[in-house]
């Protein structure tokens, strides 16, 4: 794997140059065989081999690429910490194919197919293991289905991202009441945003990007994260509260162009294809590990973590699983499975 420092307006000049010329592509044509596949894959996280979630993806890509007698054949350059843009940019290259991979929440990708909104959905999983057992009994099928017909992107793979979403506050949260007016950093996402706002937050949708500049300004005051990506990003210098509401186990996806994906050689995919699945699963039980590092990390940089009124939390989110449904019947679905399955 290649890690890449990079200029973003040196990149998107490079990109429109790539997209134009794609048709006189080796890997697409099949002139020279043996000439190495480069894709791009961007995460929004720092590049820390521990705690973020897209460079440990990364890694075990490149490992199990290497494992199937791929390393030689496919590249990877990893663009770590919004080097190719803010991730609402960067989906819309996925989409268009211009960037190959990204490793992010699925919360992302609701701009782009609504339905996908289902998974933002507060206290819809109550663990990570419950759902994994969802999405093997059929509540991926439909978002994926949905995100590829709508958004020309495949989910190739579903992780962990490293731990469940609480909020980190300049003050402590405990209660409903105790959000109340805390200007909250949320996903540009319309459900999270809804979620925080019931549980009593003044949700503040903002780019991944922009956080900690914002708290450091008093924009903010707080976010709502994984103890992982908190630790990673240095979120704890600005704000000492952790209530653990654990609102939202949110899945990591891993997206892919739908047009690398049909221009890449058939047999070349598929070993492609199986050691992106592996790579999953090693990065879910790798998240699964370190949350509780994270946390005891966090506690030692002299954050203060909280136990909160969960049932509190709960009851004020319940009706937006219901009127989401109202609104999307579609989604139906693939709450019922959810609900139906036991960790």
């Amino acid at each position: 794997m290649t890690i890449v420092p990079v200029n973003r307006r040196a990149f998107i000049k490079s990109s429109a140059a790539v997209t134009a010329g794609l048709v006189l592509s080796p890997a697409i044509i099949g002139r020279a065989e043996a000439a190495t596949l480069k894709l791009k894959c961007s995460s929004s996280l720092p590049n820390d081999p521990k705690y973020a979630n897209g460079r440990v993806y990364c890694d075990n890509l490149v490992k199990n690429l290497k494992a199937n007698g791929l390393g030689e054949q496919i590249e990877v350059a990893f663009f770590p910490d919004n080097q190719l843009g803010q991730e609402i940019d960067v989906i819309n290259s996925v989409k268009l194919g211009v960037i190959d991979l990204m490793v992010s929440g699925s919360s992302i990708s609701a701009n782009l197919v609504p339905l996908v909104g289902t998974f933002d959905l507060g206290f819809l999983f109550s663990s990570f293991p419950q759902q994994t057992k969802a999405f093997d009994a059929g509540a991926a099928k439909p978002i994926e289905d949905a995100l590829l017909k709508g958004g020309n992107i495949r989910i190739i793979a579903w992780a962990y991202n490293f731990g469940s979403r609480s909020v980190l506050a300049k003050k402590p949260v405990k209660t409903p009441e105790d959000l109340a007016g805390l200007k909250i950093r949320t996903l540009p996402n319309p459900v999270i945003t809804e979620c925080l706002r019931l549980m009593g937050a003044a949700a503040t949708p903002l780019a991944f990007g922009e956080i900690y500049t914002a708290l450091q300004a008093g924009v903010l005051d707080g976010l709502e994260h994984d103890p992982p990506t908190i630790l990673a990003s240095k979120f704890f210098e600005t704000s000492k509260f952790y209530g653990l509401t654990q609102h939202n186990f949110s899945p990591l996806a891993i997206y892919f162009s739908d047009m690398t994906y049909n221009r890449m050689d058939p047999k070349l995919r598929e070993g492609f294809l199986d050691a992106a699945k592996k790579a999953a699963s090693d990065t879910r039980a790798h998240g699964l590990a370190v949350e509780k590092e994270a946390l005891a990390a966090l506690t030692e940089k002299g954050v203060t973590l909280a136990e909160c009124d969960r049932e509190a939390f709960r009851t004020r989110v319940a009706p937006q699983t219901e009127n989401f449904i109202k609104a999307r019947p579609e989604s139906r679905a693939v709450i019922d499975i959810i609900r139906a399955t036991q960790a």
